[in-house]
């Protein structure tokens, strides 16, 4: 975290159309993961809308083209392709990357999923949160580089969650194989991840011109809440909670991938649209825990995580 905290002119209650309000985007190339629903189309509506070129990187093909042809029309922008990406399958990931052609200046790694209730492993046995919210980002980023590095002047925004106060990875056991199933720890190990990832690609990329920074967006009404919201005992929690617009919700993650006032800004964990405070109050809300910007930990990710997708491609890099 840089020794003075990094704050803009917009607060909890900005939107989407405040924070990228005068800024054009002709001629630049965004992919957003997850684009099809809540977040991702907002975040997506909003790059189109200040004239960017935008791929919809997304599971369910049919609704991506409902969405891609909504933000056309909302926007006037006909550069609004589709394109399949499943983060739990690398070659899914590595036929996208291999698919891409020109530079990419702008990567919102936004899909996700949250405190399933039930353990659920992939093919290779990775636990399904960590695999999809911070594995297959982390290889859909590897796989990008270089048309980050080509564009010269590249943005990475990794969405996390206030989850990451939960739990830091947990490296002897990030799979949960030797400790009890809990929703919460497996979700908030895979959202600290994602704010190390921010922090790690900005150290190894920077002299490529690549920079990365990671958000809270808030807490937003969308498909994300479906386990909890329709569980009795946390129902009534979800009913009370403050929730923000779906405009409001996103505009962190546009303000990273679009605004100049993040010029050059990287590896910083944002939440209401300004850098996070740290804190290691177990009973805090928002912040950020120190394990998420740790930079050990961060390299130790990124290893680990280099050496999990070789592995998953016979030892080919």
């Amino acid at each position: 975290m840089s020794p003075v905290r990094f704050t803009t002119p917009f607060t909890r209650e900005s939107t989407t159309d405040d924070v990228i309000a005068g800024v054009d985007l002709t001629g630049r190339r965004a992919v957003v993961t997850g684009a099809a629903s809540g977040l991702g189309v907002e975040t997506s509506r909003a790059l189109a809308a200040a004239g960017a070129e935008v791929t919809l990187a997304v599971r369910n093909l049919e609704a991506g083209r409902r969405t891609a042809a909504e933000i056309t029309a909302q926007t006037g922008n006909a550069a609004v392709h589709v394109a399949s990406l499943e983060l739990t399958d690398q070659a899914s990931i590595d036929a996208f990357t291999a698919a891409w052609e020109g530079p990419l200046h702008i990567l919102v790694n936004n899909a996700g999923i949250m405190a399933l209730p039930e353990r659920h492993l992939t093919p290779e046995g990775w636990e399904l949160q960590f695999a999809t919210n911070y594995l297959g980002h982390f290889a859909l980023t590897l796989g990008l580089h270089g048309a980050l590095a080509a564009a010269g002047n590249a943005r990475i925004v990794s969405v996390s969650s206030s989850a990451q106060l939960v739990s830091p990875v947990v490296f002897d056991d990030i799979h949960f194989e030797n400790r009890e199933y809990n929703e919460w720890l497996a979700y908030g190990q895979s959202k600290t991840a994602n704010v190390l990832l921010a922090v790690e690609a900005t150290r190894r990329w920077a002299e490529d011109g690549i920079t990365a920074n990671s958000l809270m967006p808030g807490g937003i009404r969308t498909g994300l809440q479906r386990h909890q919201e329709n569980n009795p005992e946390t129902r009534s929690i979800f009913d009370a909670y403050p929730w923000k617009t779906l405009k409001q919700g996103s505009s962190t993650s546009v303000l990273l991938a679009a605004s100049p006032l993040l010029e050059g800004i990287g590896g910083l964990y944002f939440e209401d649209n300004n850098e996070a405070e740290q804190t290691t109050d177990p009973g805090s809300q928002s912040g950020v825990h120190p394990h998420a910007l740790d930079p050990e930990a961060a390299a130790r990710l990124w290893d680990l995580g280099v050496e999990m997708i070789t592995a998953r491609r016979g030892g080919i890099a």
